[in-house]
């Protein structure tokens, strides 16, 4: 099978799989936006799932980001695919102002700090940004998050932005070889944001639940996600690109 006819078919399953996922919680599977994660993966994967009708990309690194996003205005016909961009890896202080030029989505705010940086950045570039506050619920010492006591005080500085919106949560749970162990940290993120909204923060920063990977996404649709993050499940394994 051709890259392009792989990819495709890969979408199609993935896409069915959200919608039976999204109609056990009620919902539709347009309900759920679908990011293709391509870190590593090269241009024909980008274009191909482009193709297939994929809008929504995630890059774990800003230059790695800039380079694909090069290397497609460079392809002749190409007019870049209509992607947005989004960070799903986290955001180092220094790279706000290069991030705010190259996404559209920023998936790892974990500080009032890094969001103020962010908003700078993008009024200085001219662009608005989609933000989420990334949460750390396992207190896993390898990876980001803002603990959820500190969660409100990163909302109450959003209030203040003028170029960046924050929409939504972000978790990033631990690894499980069964999906449902990741499930109670999905059902805290959505009971996060419940409380969240009934302590007063508006209903349009909570609008957004990004969770949920290849190996676990059922159950985080199933439990709430409004955008899931996957990339072996479209593109393939990362070692070998099929």
């Amino acid at each position: 099978m051709s890259l392009p006819d792989d990819v495709r078919s890969r979408l199609d399953q993935v896409r069915a799989r959200i919608a039976r996922a999204a109609e056990a919680s009620g919902r539709r599977g347009e309900d759920v936006r679908l990011v293709a994660v391509s870190k590593t993966f090269g241009i024909d994967h980008i274009r191909a799932a482009s193709e297939a009708g994929q809008r929504d990309f995630g890059e774990n690194r800003v230059q790695e980001a800039l380079q694909k996003q090069e290397a497609l205005q460079r392809m002749a016909g190409s007019a870049d695919f209509l992607i947005r961009w989004h960070l799903v890896g986290s955001l180092q202080s220094n790279k706000a102002r290069r991030a705010a030029e190259v996404f559209s989505w920023l998936h790892s705010i974990d500080s009032p700090e890094l969001l103020q940086r962010v908003d700078r950045a993008a009024v200085a570039a001219g662009t608005h940004l989609k933000l989420l506050i990334q949460v750390d619920l396992a207190g896993e010492a390898t990876k980001h998050g803002a603990l959820a006591a500190a969660v409100p005080a990163i909302f109450e500085a959003a209030r203040a932005c003028r170029a960046a919106q924050v929409v939504g949560l972000m978790v990033l749970p631990p690894w499980f070889d069964d999906p449902a162990g990741a499930r109670p940290y999905f059902a805290q993120l959505r009971q996060l944001g419940d409380r969240l909204r009934a302590s007063g923060t508006p209903p349009g920063m909570l609008q957004e639940l990004s969770m949920g990977m290849s190996h676990d996404f059922e159950a985080a649709v199933e439990e709430g996600a409004t955008i899931v993050r996957l990339g072996t499940a479209i593109f393939g394994d990362r070692r070998t690109g099929t």
